[in-house]
């Protein structure tokens, strides 16, 4: 937006779009709680909410010092993982009515509701409020009929019956949605699973692919290449005998267990005891690096036109794991792997993989897998970015380190 239009915004009291914050330390909570409105858009304007810091309640700039610290922490805001799913939004600082003000400008959610720890708040009128029953229920009925995310895209050969709906109620909803607003909104199943995305909210009685991912009970009879395989060799080639060989085709949550599973049982650890009968234990890898990789791959392959698993090849000297989807994006070949280059071509997966308690921060895994290989004393990870797929590779730990 120009400056203009800001200013025109910054100075509307009376604007549903706009919020303002003189300071930003103590409004952490109500900043993020105004993200969540602005992306649900409940007038349906269609158009940005923008946030201004360091701008009183009259419209006018408070004098804040807008350092490259305050721009970065409000840019965190994006993939701190407390707003589900990611919202899309910009930080800028700009010189409007004569001073420098941080905005935020926060684009309408393509699939709402939007949840900020759990509940959805909206925008009503110059205010904002926790959506109503009924008013959450009109954000789900909005989203477009032509899901733009392959992640929710409707399965019509399914049924709601293929999703465990002990899971569901016991394990998912509690984790996706304020306790408080799950005693209070007394729905029906369906209209739950249209809420999380697990059902689709135009096609009735039709889950996503989202909702076979999370709790399908046959999520591959569904989407065939939605499965891991993993296979350990006896040598460092693909063509040495095989030692065991496994297909996880199970919803994530349940792959995702079991996978960490195998990755503890053949990671080897060395016992060594020091002069002082101390005792050292070295793995060979470091299981929380492997961990990140491989939920990287779930969450970031394609699920659409491949038959494709994730695959996780243990060799002798090395482990790779390779996902059937290359960048996407803002992230490129070239990029690959850089703090500031990540996005998400499953935003709502990755979502669900943030409730369950597999991401704890978005955009962090790569680091986290590159600090745990340094500490265990392995290499570096190598990856080859290819335009369908990605592999990443690690390498043992050798005996001198």
């Amino acid at each position: 937006m120009d400056d203009t239009t800001l200013e025109r915004l910054m100075t509307d009291l009376e604007s549903d779009r706009t919020e303002r914050k003189q300071v930003f330390k103590g409004k952490e909570q109500e900043i993020r709680q105004a993200v969540c409105a602005f992306a649900n858009d409940l007038p349906g304007h269609g158009l940005p909410g923008v946030i201004f810091i360091g701008v009183d309640d009259e419209g006018h700039p408070s004098g804040l010092s807008i350092t490259d610290e305050l721009l970065r922490i409000l840019s965190d805001i994006r993939s701190d993982g407390n707003i589900l799913p990611l919202p899309a939004l910009t930080v800028e600082k700009r010189r409007l009515c004569g001073a420098e003000v941080a905005v935020i400008s926060v684009l309408p959610a393509d699939a709402p509701p939007v949840r900020f720890r759990g509940v959805v708040w909206i925008r009503v009128g110059p205010r904002r409020a926790i959506a109503s029953e009924q008013e959450e229920r009109l954000l789900s009925e909005r989203r477009r009929a032509r899901y733009t995310s392959p992640d929710i895209r409707p399965v019509s050969e399914a049924a709601l019956e293929e999703l465990d709906e002990d899971f569901v109620q016991d394990t998912y909803l509690p984790a996706a949605v304020d306790p408080q607003t799950l005693v209070a909104n007394q729905r029906e199943f369906e209209d739950q699973l249209v809420s999380i995305r697990f059902a689709h909210p135009e096609i009735p009685f039709v889950p996503t692919v989202l909702g076979l991912l999370i709790a399908g009970r046959r999520p591959t009879f569904f989407i065939p290449n939605a499965y891991l395989s993993f296979v350990r060799f006896a040598g460092i080639a693909a063509s040495d005998p095989v030692v065991s060989n496994h297909e996880l085709r199970v919803p994530v949550p349940r792959l995702i267990a079991q996978v960490d599973e195998l990755l503890n049982l053949h990671v080897m650890t060395k016992v060594n005891i020091t002069s002082t009968s101390t005792e050292l234990r070295q793995p060979d890898y470091p299981v929380a690096a492997l961990q990140q990789l491989v939920r990287n791959a779930v969450m970031h392959r394609t699920y659409e036109a491949t038959n494709s698993p994730v695959r996780v090849y243990w060799f002798a000297d090395r482990v790779e794991i390779i996902n059937p989807g290359g960048p996407y994006g803002i992230v490129t070949q070239s990029n690959f792997g850089a703090p500031d280059a990540n996005d998400y071509r499953n935003p709502h997966l990755a979502e669900a993989m943030r409730h369950l308690g597999y991401v704890q921060r978005f955009g962090v895994g790569i680091q986290i897998a590159r600090d745990a290989l340094s500490r265990n004393g392995n290499p570096p990870p190598e990856f080859v970015v290819q335009p369908h797929t990605i592999i990443a590779t690690v390498r043992r730990r050798s005996e001198e380190t």
